[in-house]
């Protein structure tokens, strides 16, 4: 096989048929392909999909693993060379994925890579950033922000054209695609996977920065185009009300924690 896409599935079974649906149509000429959805414990009842899409491979999981575990149980059951991690609430484009695959193959410096994202309306989504400082996510969610609009969006990287190849820290991952088994600058090989330490968030963050630590290039290609409907579910409520009620603010608010516990508060490499 050339290529698995892993898809993790949590109570997402609308936008899944679509996304596969925009898989199988898509061009794939001289790609061995395979495809994966791991359902972490959705209770979705997926179970047909088998039958609809017969190259697909279902794989249900017996607890809810979260991001970075749902993906990994995907990736481990790849037999592909390369990995290609995409969320259910994603529509590819007939060559988006073809694009980031030859560009991979013919950069061997480059260890992940990213397309252009566009919002359902055709609105760009800033899906590439630089690397965090600590008090971003207060930027971003309060007041704040306002007060310090420059440093918030430098942050986004607001002020780059997004029409251009560019090196960047780190991509949102929706759509993220990297080898499944990975030889550094000093000839050193791992097996990249997601930190399972995130349940949610900052999880797409950490392995662009693993990357990054390896002395690899995290690549931003917008020649690669996928709509992503794309909603922040842990910014939904005022900052006020939701760290009194909103279980997946608490649960982003922990995941920032242990990312600058394990990289610490430098933002750059």
């Amino acid at each position: 096989m050339d290529l698995a896409i892993i898809i993790v599935n949590y109570k997402s079974k609308h936008k899944l048929k679509n996304c596969l649906s925009s898989i199988f149509k898509a061009d794939w000429e001289n790609i061995k392909l395979e495809v994966i959805v791991v359902d972490n414990f959705s209770q979705d009842n997926l179970t047909n999909l088998e039958i609809e899409y017969p190259n697909l491979r279902l794989i249900i999981s017996k607890c809810n693993l979260g991001m970075g575990g749902g993906n990994n149980l995907g990736i481990a059951a790849a037999k592909s060379e390369y990995i290609l991690i995409l969320n259910p609430d994603t529509i590819l484009g007939k060559d988006s994925i073809t694009t980031l695959l030859i560009y991979l193959k013919n950069h061997p410096e480059v260890g992940l890579i990213g397309p252009k994202l566009l919002y359902p309306d055709g609105s760009l989504q800033l899906s590439c950033s630089n690397f965090p400082q600590f008090f971003i996510p207060i930027l971003r969610r309060t007041f704040l922000g306002d007060y310090f609009k420059k440093i918030r969006d430098s942050f986004t990287m607001n002020d780059f054209d997004h029409n251009s190849i560019k090196e960047v820290d780190w991509l949102m991952g929706s759509c993220l695609m990297f080898r499944k088994k990975q030889a550094t600058p000093t000839g050193e090989e791992f097996w990249p996977r997601f930190d399972e330490r995130y349940f949610m968030y900052f999880e797409d963050t950490d392995l662009a920065r693993t990357f990054k630590s390896k002395k690899l290039k995290v690549i931003y290609n917008p020649g690669a185009v996928v709509i992503h409907d794309h909603a922040r579910e842990s910014a939904k409520y005022a900052w006020y009300i939701a760290i009194f009620t909103d279980r997946l603010a608490w649960i982003h608010i922990s995941s920032w924690i242990k990312y600058f516990i394990k990289w610490g508060f430098k933002s750059r490499i």
